[in-house]
């Protein structure tokens, strides 16, 4: 039987990689440069700061603001009460809505497609398999228990922003010197590292390596958030049982360990919208992309090529025609800087 198993991998990832798969790593690497120009350009708009904006002027790149999801938790709070969208950091709520948006419509398509976090936690684990060649999986026992930390850390978020914190609260946070800051903090903390945050880091590669998609599939509150979109999504992959022929081809290829061949359709928070599932399939329309009415299926080529260019269509339109800079001017950021160097602007 693992032998049997073996045969059908060895076959399944052979046709994945001729197939939808391939658009889903150029997709993923391309959001990975994208983010890795944003690092870089950020990087040298904070050194043009340091230097009391003496230099070269540097643009600061909005589009930093998307690694800021609890500052977009607490803007979305004040766009709740206040209609309006505020000046601080207010791509990091455009991006935080178009993700959400992005889950609903193509399901965890955002985790599959697009979040370079993921990209990466996938070769982390593509190395693992290198190196030990079995995929280690922990027992159903101990993945539900595992697979539910995201959602308490998620919950601790939901709680502190949306129950715990008044309308009142979120406009002073909004407009503390840490909220303000916080993207230079966040670059702070990966250029000078602390010993235990360098240890956590290793920690999790480690896992990563040892089981696949660790971070992804236990500890994103984010990716928490995302497969409850996901579950409410007008989309499904949907399996015709009478033209099965029960390969097991589609549980194989499910990076997200979904018993596929099980069936009817595909609900599940931790499916992310790969498509491997379908492309694999050996029997014709027994997988299709079909919304709840069943009126309508799609390929996974327009399945990929819908979401590609839903999200970042989405993101280039707000940045064309809608408030996408930072409403701090350049002299604020001179005067804060130095604070942020000296470690003073603490979380309040």
């Amino acid at each position: 039987m693992p032998q049997v198993a073996q045969h059908i991998r060895q076959v399944v990832f052979r046709k994945k990689r001729q197939s939808t798969e391939t658009l889903r790593f150029y997709s993923q690497l391309f959001s990975l440069a994208v983010n890795v120009w944003i690092g870089v350009q950020f990087y040298r708009w904070v050194t043009y700061i340091e230097s009391g904006a003496t230099t070269t002027p540097i643009e600061r790149p909005p589009g930093v603001e998307g690694w800021l999801p609890i500052s977009a938790l607490v803007s979305l709070r004040h766009w709740w009460h206040t209609g309006s969208i505020n000046d601080i950091h207010p791509a990091g709520l455009i991006i935080f809505l178009v993700i959400l948006v992005t889950a609903f419509l193509f399901k965890k398509g955002f985790c599959g497609w697009i979040c370079p976090v993921g990209f990466i936690s996938e070769r982390i684990g593509d190395f693992g398999e290198l190196l030990w060649k079995h995929r280690l999986t922990p027992p159903r026992w101990l993945d539900w228990p595992l697979r539910s930390l995201k959602y308490i850390l998620f919950g601790l978020f939901v709680y502190a922003v949306f129950i715990a914190m008044s309308p009142e609260a979120v406009t002073r946070f909004l407009y503390t010197d840490y909220n303000i800051m916080v993207d230079v903090l966040m670059l702070r903390f990966f250029t000078d590292i602390s010993i235990l945050a360098l240890i956590v880091l290793v920690v999790l590669v480690a896992l990563s390596m040892a089981v696949r998609g660790f971070w992804c599939r236990y500890l994103c509150p984010y990716g928490a958030l995302l497969g409850l979109a996901g579950l409410i999504s007008p989309t499904r992959i949907r399996r015709v049982e009478s033209s099965c022929t029960s390969c097991s081809a589609c549980t194989i290829a499910c990076p997200s360990r979904i018993d596929v061949e099980k069936r009817a359709e595909v609900v599940s928070d931790e499916c992310i919208g790969c498509m491997a599932c379908v492309d694999v399939c050996p029997a014709r329309k027994t997988l299709e992309i079909k919304a709840i009415s069943k009126k309508w299926s799609v390929t996974p080529r327009v399945w990929a090529f819908s979401l590609f260019f839903f999200f970042w269509g989405s993101l280039f339109a707000a940045k064309m025609w809608g408030q996408w800079q930072n409403g701090v001017p350049t002299e604020k950021y001179v005067q804060m800087m130095p604070g942020a160097k000296s470690g003073a602007y603490r979380h309040p």
